[in-house]
This record gives structure tokens, sequence and C-alpha cells, in this order.
């Protein structure tokens, strides 16, 4: 059975030219865009967002613009409720617990903040490094990693406290210190795939050493899942802090972190709840906060769900 022939009448001429054809009407974009734009789109990593960059906000503005300081001390107003006067209530030495609040906030963001830091910058190096050489040189370090393991946080902590004292440089080391491994192993089994890549062959043919193929090519598009992770490490350290701070080995006095105020809140749980109930909401917030933003960039910065 032979098909019907196509006839002259069958086609429509067009009226735009060849270069109105070639024109590309969807503007062009980056990988970096394109998971901005879906971002956008989801409204819960967007509403995070908005949380957890109101709370940062006023844990600058607060203690500034508060008629009371964080360790201001007031004996005719000891346990108050919350009032319009002290919109969080006071505590056993009559200060603000709003005040101190969002002044504990300065200091437990500061340490998750810097901790993760430290934890990422050491945690690509050190990962790099060993996906890349992979054999021998992996496996000791690797070895390594699961050493450091082994020992508990709250060993390290007790150990850098009879060394440093306690303070906010000792919970930032302690967290450093035991934090970084799972950083590594997430750089190291992304080097692992992408060292096979084209263009890092292609690369070491020209003669780039391994600095710059690890700095150049492997680290940039292991960006993805190390923000991702980056995110979820900020709460993890959040954590740790005030899981230090309740167990007494935080920051001193009169210093506070949302470790110490629920700590001291806890204490008073029977009688004035309030005082307990503010910073854990705070920590609660955070938490949530970041682990739905690093819920959303998951989806946004994956390329199999790019349309």
């Amino acid at each position: 059975m032979h098909a019907n022939p196509l006839t002259r009448d069958q086609f429509e001429r067009t009226l735009k030219s060849s270069a109105a054809l070639n024109e590309i009407k969807r503007p062009a974009t980056t990988y970096w865009k394109d998971a901005w734009r879906r971002l956008r789109s989801n409204p819960v990593a967007m509403v995070s967002m908005g949380i957890l960059a109101l709370i940062v906000i006023l844990a600058i503005v607060i203690p500034f613009v508060s008629p009371y300081a964080y360790d201001q001390q007031d004996y005719t107003a000891i346990n108050q409720g919350p009032s319009a006067q002290h919109w969080f209530g006071t505590d056993s030495l009559g200060r603000d617990i709003f005040v101190r609040c969002w002044a504990g906030a300065r200091v437990s963001l500061l340490i998750a903040l810097v901790a993760t830091c430290i934890n990422v910058i050491i945690g690509v190096l050190y990962g790099g490094i060993s996906g890349y050489f992979g054999g021998r040189v992996d496996m000791i370090m690797m070895r390594g990693v699961e050493i450091i393991y082994t020992i508990p946080d709250l060993l390290w902590v007790i150990m850098l406290m009879v060394v440093m004292g306690s303070g906010l440089n000792t919970i930032i080391i302690a967290i450093a210190i035991t934090g970084w491994g799972s950083m590594a192993r997430l750089v190291r089994g992304q080097v692992l795939q992408l060292k096979q890549s084209e263009y890092v062959m292609a690369s070491k043919t020209l003669g780039a050493g391994f600095g710059r193929i690890i700095f150049k090519h492997l680290i940039p598009n292991c960006m993805g899942p190390i923000i991702i992770d980056l995110t979820f490490s900020i709460p993890s350290a959040i954590f740790t802090e005030a899981s230090l701070s309740y167990l007494g080995m935080g920051i001193p006095v009169p210093l506070a972190s949302w470790g110490t105020l629920a700590n001291d809140g806890a204490n008073m749980l029977l009688l004035y709840p309030y005082q307990l109930f503010f910073p854990a909401l705070l920590i609660s917030l955070t938490m949530l906060g970041f682990n739905l933003l690093g819920d959303g960039l998951r989806d946004a910065l994956d390329p199999r769900l790019r349309r």
C-alpha cells in the first residue's frame, strides 16, 4: 500500500525571515540563575529564608535599641511574667529575657557560622585532596577521619576545656574539630566521580597541576552539594552549642546564648515555664528554618529537576 504523494497545496508559506526563525525566544540563563528561579518558586523555602533573615536582623538591632542591657539586673523585677515592659518576662536576677534572647542569638549564630565555615574549609580541602589522589593517600586520609569520629564530641570539649578553659573560642574549636568529617566525605565522593570527566582529563593533558584542577574544575562543580550540606550543618552547630551550654560547658556568665538561656529556664520550668519557652522557641524556629531552606536548596540545585 503506497502513501499519497505530497502536493504543493498541503504546504503553507511562512512570512518570517530566516533570521526571525533562528532567533532564540527564551532568554539565556545560567545554572545559578535557574536554581534561584526554582528556589523562588518554592514558598516554603522562601518563607524559611525570610524567617532566618528576620532573626538575624533582630539579633543585630534589638541589643542596640533595647532600654535594657543583656546583663542588667533589677532585683525589684525578679521572675516577672511577660508584660508590656518586659515582653518575654524576667529571670531570677531581674534581667530582661527579651534582650537576652536576642543577645544570645548573636552568640549562638556566631558560633554556628564560624564553626561551620571552618568545617567547610577543612572538609573541602581534605576531601578534595583525598578524592583526587585516591589509592593509598585516600585510604590513609579516610582512616584519619574515622579515628576522629571514634572520639566522642563531649570528650573533645572536655579536653579542650582543660587546656584552654571554657569560653567562646573553646566551643568554636570543639565544633570545628569534630564537624568537618561529613563535609570531607561528601567532597571526596563528588571528586571521585568528577575526576574521570573529559574536561578534567583534557586539563591534565594540557599540563595543569593538581591544585588548578581541584580549585578550578573539581570544587566549583561540587558547590551545589557543598551549599546544601552547609545549610544543614549550621542548625547542627547551633544544637551542639545549645547542648554544651545546657550541660554547663558553654560560655561563661554573664554572656548569654540560647543554650545557657535554655539551661537557666529548665531549672525554673515548673515555676516559670516562660523562661524556657522563648529561647527554646527561637532555637526551634532557627533549626526548622535552616532545614526547610536546605530542602529547598537541594531541590533547586538538583540539575535533574531543571526544566
